[in-house]
């Protein structure tokens, strides 16, 4: 079975940046679950994955446009420090979730001062180009359940 819009994949993986450095990896635990073709993963990946069958392996480099996009400065806030009532230790590299008008954003710390806190809205991926080792550890028909929820339920997927 090839892999196609609305089939569960399986993959184990590795990820590095430009530098090499290890950014993320499935190694030591479960292949990492998702539904093809519903964004899911990076499209850049998910282009890479397409056709493919199980045990097949790739080394795929991804530009930022097609992972988490370019660095948009315009995503960088300068915020009242009184505006993060709640936070106990605000520091650098600190990720929070606020509420914004295009929904639920994680924001990072990039900055502070004693009155104002600085933060970056760019995914902390973003601009990077990523370098995928992958191997295609299985593919599957998706349930009925899963093509209406959006994503995989089981092992490696999402659980309610």
């Amino acid at each position: 079975m090839k892999i196609e819009k609305n089939k569960v994949v399986s993959i184990d993986y590795k990820l590095t940046g430009n530098d090499g450095q290890l950014i993320d990896s499935s190694e030591g635990g479960e292949p990492l679950a998702y539904l093809h073709g519903t964004g899911s993963i990076i499209s850049g990946l998910e282009e890479a994955l397409e056709g493919k069958g199980v045990g097949e392996a790739l080394k795929v480099s991804i530009a930022p446009e097609k992972a988490y996009g370019v660095r948009d400065e315009a995503k960088k806030v300068t915020v009242a420090r009184s505006q993060l009532q709640g936070v106990d230790e605000i520091k650098p590299g600190l990720q929070l979730q606020a509420q914004t008008p295009n929904g639920t954003q994680l924001f990072t710390v990039t900055g502070m001062d004693d009155q104002s806190v600085t933060l970056d809205g760019n995914h902390p991926l973003a601009g990077a180009t990523l370098n995928f080792d992958v191997t295609v550890k299985s593919v599957r028909e998706a349930t009925d359940d899963e093509l209406a929820h959006g994503h995989v339920h089981g092992p490696g997927g999402h659980h309610h």
